[in-house]
């Protein structure tokens, strides 16, 4: 440990250490982000918390955690304000803890429509990312914010995260690339009547919802599970289901 690390109170030790072990443990039944993010964000005596997974597929940022963070605001992200990013894809290329301002002045930040539409409106404002690989496979990110009327992040949680990155890892690489707990119930019950060689309009009648319905969530179902066609939905629902 670097010294900086040294500055933490006898509960945020008694975190660390809580945290380390359930990253460690040989047998990692529970869902990674929501049993130890909380924690991190504790640890990094952080405000706001976002991770999402990359769908190379599809080329966008899916599948979102999220803590203190408005979900219509994360809705906005995911249709409109990733692809007006400057900076995340940035960071993603550094694999590595790193402050926001890296890449990107806090005053250009400041002028963009992305922060003043996206990010200003959940008060975020000093931000830290983390980006890892495992085996060529984009793993689930980690963003943590702090507000304005804080202090920006310092070298204390850059070293965290460095520390608790390859912990962090190896237990991310443990689960499954695509699973069916990234559907919906609605997008399951879909995506299960595909397997089925349903068509959409009998899926439209068996759930009792509209054709054009159908359609979004078969075109949720696609992104989801990294399909390119109904024949990929299928073998996968099944590859999932065993």
């Amino acid at each position: 440990m670097t010294g900086h690390i040294y500055d933490m109170s006898g509960q945020e030790t008694r975190i660390f250490a809580n945290v380390i072990g359930a990253l460690s443990s040989g047998n990692l039944n529970f869902d990674v982000r929501e049993e130890v993010f909380p924690d991190i964000l504790k640890l990094l005596r952080a405000d706001v918390l976002a991770s999402f997974e990359w769908n190379g597929r599809s080329n966008s940022y899916g599948n979102a955690f999220i803590i203190n963070q408005d979900p219509e605001n994360v809705a906005r992200y995911r249709k409109w304000f990733q692809y007006r990013d400057p900076m995340t894809d940035k960071l993603r290329g550094l694999r590595r803890a790193a402050h926001v301002e890296e890449v990107i002045s806090r005053r250009d930040l400041s002028k963009t429509e992305f922060y003043n539409d996206f990010l200003a409106r959940d008060g975020m404002q000093h931000g830290v990312n983390l980006f890892m690989q495992a085996n060529g496979r984009e793993l689930a990110d980690l963003r943590v914010w702090r507000y304005g009327s804080r202090p920006d992040f310092s070298d204390r949680e850059i070293d965290l995260l460095t520390i608790l990155a390859p912990f962090i890892r190896r237990a991310l690489s443990l689960v499954p690339a695509v699973s069916l707990d990234m559907l919906t119930d609605r997008e399951r019950d879909v995506a299960l009547l595909v397997a089925r060689g349903c068509s959409d309009k009998d899926i439209a009648r068996v759930l009792g919802i509209g054709f054009a319905t159908v359609r979004t969530h078969v075109g949720s179902c696609l992104a989801k599970l990294e399909c390119s066609n109904r024949a990929e939905v299928a073998a996968q629902v099944s590859k999932l289901s065993h």
